[in-house]
């Protein structure tokens, strides 16, 4: 169980375990319903991406690249993206971001916007240095993005969040993978810097290129 308080936001015992810490293990496989997936089904290169909103990493990478990947690629059918909460320290906010962002039965689009703003935020987010104030700012990245205060502390500690981030950590064992951002290009695994330049190249060489 996921509980955030005034003092603390404590991730319970139901999803110890599953740490990354910008790290830990990730896998392919077919998709399942706990994936958030944009663009068409019968693109030619299936991207995904293991993230967490508490990696700088992450934050960086969708920063730079996300807009031209999904107007370049998603958007224009070369690419089915998919993607996957793999949380990072501090596991709690990671999973409470992931909450965030799925809130209301939110969809795709919804959900990356709700993202965005966390990767966005997430330097101001932590800059109180106390959970009291993580937890405020939260609620305020919720309520900016169509949220009232009270449905984002009923989704964050909806006990769904622990057991999906559990079945996706053991979907993600496989493959070995051990660092976020991991992408997964048509089954091919890429992790730590990539540029643009780079992962425009492994797109296209993928299909993504095909006109």
């Amino acid at each position: 169980m996921l509980v955030i308080g005034r003092r603390n936001l404590v991730l319970g015992a139901g999803a110890a375990g599953l740490l990354a810490a910008c790290g830990g293990s990730a896998g392919g496989g077919g998709l399942t319903e706990d994936d958030v997936v944009l663009g068409q089904a019968d693109a030619p290169v299936t991207l995904i991406e293991y993230a967490s909103t508490t990696c700088p990493h992450c934050a960086a990478f969708h920063a730079l690249m996300w807009d031209e990947l999904k107007t370049n690629y998603i958007d224009t059918g070369k690419v089915r993206f998919v993607f996957r909460e793999f949380p990072t320290a501090p596991e709690a906010v990671a999973v409470a971001g992931f909450q965030i962002a799925r809130c209301g039965g939110a969809t795709p689009d919804q959900y990356f916007v709700r993202i965005g703003e966390l990767f966005r935020q997430q330097q101001s987010t932590f800059a109180s240095g106390t959970m009291d104030g993580i937890r405020r700012k939260l609620i305020e990245i919720g309520t900016a993005t169509g949220l009232s205060e009270a449905q984002v502390n009923e989704c964050i500690n909806d006990t769904e969040g622990a057991a999906r981030i559990r079945r996706i950590a053991d979907g993600a064992r496989p493959l070995g993978v051990n660092s976020t951002p991991t992408l997964i290009i048509n089954g091919q695994t890429y992790s730590g810097a990539l540029t643009w330049e780079g992962l425009q190249a492994a797109l296209d060489a993928a299909g993504g290129g095909a006109t």
